[in-house]
């Protein structure tokens, strides 16, 4: 693969008091990556400098990226987001570092939205200390789909053998039955199932339903909104000749081993489908936002505060993310021939 062939892929440090700076630099230090990648940093070369000194790594090498899309070949490059010096106390949330979360992010996305990018891999954001008049979002999905004027978009975890797409994100419980109508259920199985093709290059994308009440509403007996709101979706689908089935008590469908007989599960709410993955797949989850017109990923867990700086974070999350941004960089480079809708 040719210097100019390689995904350009930056990489935001997130949180620099939470474990982000440590897994994005364990993640890059296997310089076999660098055969597959051009990764780009985005925080700041003192919080690189800072972090390799924490986990004692005097092996990890980087170069400062001076000039805008103009990336060192074979090195890891680092660009500063930020000019004055950031305090970093590993494990305290402080409104300093989420402001450097926000010009990290706000910098990677300014290239990525001008191709200086093939992909982002985002690092894990306090959504407290980030939040700001310039941030007023829930998380990296939701600005993301409003940077790129994104209606609709599927928060999707993915692994290698499990993909479980969301109907509602990050909304309060009581809020779920409310929100799910099915003009959202029929948007949300829409971009599901083109991205399972176009991202992901499976022709004929099996995707499961989840109900949203406990045993899929018991025909009845538990809530109405399965068989009168989201079967009759489910069918139209189906005459569509789509391969969507459900919906399917959550419990059972999981517990059973029912999910490997598909290629995604649309979950109607957060927890229903992060629990069982995280379960799953926790060290190598993926979170992939389904939808965008460029590609985005970023590892299934958080800031990770209580072990911030002690050398205990795993990075396998964000290598796998690094992967599959790669995986889908390619798959939209050389898409393969699907059916005819």
């Amino acid at each position: 693969m040719s210097q100019q062939q390689k995904p350009r892929i930056g990489i935001t440090l997130g949180d620099l008091n939470g474990v982000g700076p440590e897994v994005v630099i364990k993640a890059l230090q296997d310089n076999r990556l660098l055969s597959l990648i051009t990764p780009v940093i985005y925080g700041s070369t003192r919080a690189v400098s800072f972090y390799k000194k924490q986990l004692n790594l005097e092996e990890f090498n980087y170069g400062h990226a001076k000039t805008r899309g103009q990336y060192i070949p074979k090195t890891i490059n680092v660009v500063n987001c930020w000019e004055d010096a950031v305090e970093i106390n590993p494990g305290k949330p402080s409104k300093e570092t989420g402001k450097a979360a926000w010009l990290a992010l706000k910098q990677a996305t300014q290239d990525l939205k001008e191709d200086l990018l093939d992909a982002l891999v985002t690092a894990p954001i306090d959504k407290n200390t980030i939040a700001s008049e310039e941030f007023p979002y829930r998380g990296h999905t939701e600005y993301l789909a409003s940077t790129f004027n994104t209606k609709d978009f599927v928060m999707m975890m993915v692994s290698e053998k499990l993909r479980v797409g969301l109907v509602t994100e990050h909304i309060a419980v009581k809020d779920i039955a409310g929100t799910i109508t099915p003009e959202l259920l029929n948007k949300k199985i829409s971009v599901l199932e083109q991205s399972l093709r176009k991202d992901f290059g499976i022709t004929k994308p099996k995707i499961a339903v989840l109900g949203l009440n406990p045993h899929a509403g018991d025909g009845g007996v538990i809530g109405t909104e399965d068989d009168q709101l989201i079967k009759p979706v489910i069918q139209e689908w189906k005459n569509k000749g789509k391969l969507i089935a459900g919906p399917f008590p959550a419990d059972g469908f999981f517990a059973s081993g029912n999910y490997t007989r598909f290629d995604a599960i649309l979950a109607m709410y957060h927890d229903q489908g992060l629990v069982p993955f995280k379960l799953l797949a926790f060290e190598t989850g993926v979170n992939f936002t389904a939808g965008l017109s460029v590609v985005r990923t970023s590892p299934d867990h958080g800031t990770g505060y209580s072990i911030a700086g002690k050398n205990l974070a795993q990075e396998s999350s964000l290598r796998q993310a690094i992967y599959t941004a790669v995986d889908v960089v390619q798959a939209r480079r050389e898409p393969v021939k699907v059916l005819n809708d």
